[in-house]
């Protein structure tokens, strides 16, 4: 196995793109391996940031939404946003640190 090809951070050359960049243009990887990465570098001696790349000559397009897949994405969405403890949709996805929303979470200082 050979190493991958490192760029600096914006300096990768035409033809490859990261997943992101790929899906702004309709593309997905479709099987492909990873061709090189880029590393932003980050303060305080941490390890840098890396993106992996792609070659977009390679890229396939996006697989199209069907009505199954987005009713299933429609109900998960819908279970994100509803309290489970008053049951109501919320409008918002349900903070993980709370657990409910807003108002249930903190029923004193709504009340006012």
């Amino acid at each position: 196995m050979s190493a991958l090809p490192v760029y600096p951070w914006r300096l990768a050359p035409d033809g490859l793109a990261t997943i992101r960049q790929l899906r702004a243009q309709g593309l997905r990887p479709g099987g492909q391996d990873v061709v090189a990465q880029l590393e932003r570098p980050r303060y305080r001696r941490r390890s840098p940031l890396v993106a992996y790349l792609y070659r977009v000559d390679l890229a396939l397009p996006v697989r199209p939404m069907t009505p199954a897949k987005q009713a299933a994405l429609d109900r998960a969405n819908a279970a994100q946003r509803t309290c489970p403890k008053c049951r109501q949709d919320a409008g918002y996805r349900i903070p993980i640190s709370l657990g409910t929303c807003v108002p249930c979470a903190y029923p004193d200082t709504t009340a006012a």
